[in-house]
């Protein structure tokens, strides 16, 4: 193996997988290609093996009576919810960053853990993120970025994007657009 396929542990983004319905395999075997640390809910556990991706650990909750067989797989209880129990993980142990794959996305959901991780959210067809204001990117022309919430942001700028309906922008051109806003940050998506 080439020394640039070595990775040290947490320098790439963990994984967390809440829910595949829909999610591209191509798309999961690049989220997978650096081998990060897989952290699976209960709920999926069986899928997430069937298809021969090597899990760290598995969320379950605490009045679940599941064992998992396997004893190279970790078992973190959750008392919410798998996603709040795995992003919690994730912090407490020092990761920078994680993805994460889920079926819906919710503020609720990640606002808490905004400033303390490094997120991306993939579902089926988005790719969901926070930026801060003075955010640019380069992009291909007619690239689709969706602002999620537009209601709590009244102070919208943007360069490089045409509006081609509420909350909904396509890029001009090949090259960078950006946004400026008030508000601490807000997320956008990106269709994939």
């Amino acid at each position: 193996m080439s020394s640039h396929h070595i990775v040290k542990e947490k320098q790439e983004p963990a994984l967390l997988i809440i829910n595949l319905a829909g999610f591209d395999e191509e798309h999961l075997g690049q989220l997978l290609e650096w081998s990060p640390t897989v952290v699976v809910s209960d709920m999926i556990i069986d899928e997430v093996l069937s298809l021969g991706i090597k899990v760290d650990a598995v969320l379950t909750s605490e009045d679940n009576s599941w064992a998992f067989a396997q004893e190279h797989i970790l078992q973190i209880n959750y008392t919410e919810n798998a996603l709040n129990g795995g992003l919690n993980y994730f912090v407490n142990e020092g990761y920078p960053a994680v993805n994460v794959i889920d079926d819906k996305f919710s503020f609720s959901n990640y606002s808490s853990f905004v400033s303390q991780i490094d997120l991306v959210i993939f579902n089926s067809e988005q790719k969901i993120y926070p930026i801060y204001s003075g955010f640019s990117k380069w992009q291909k022309a007619n690239e689709e970025i969706e602002i999620l919430y537009p209601q709590d942001v009244n102070d919208l700028s943007f360069t490089g994007l045409d509006l081609t309906k509420e909350n909904l922008f396509k890029t001009q051109k090949d090259g960078f657009y950006s946004f400026t806003f008030s508000k601490p940050y807000i997320f956008i998506a990106e269709f994939i």
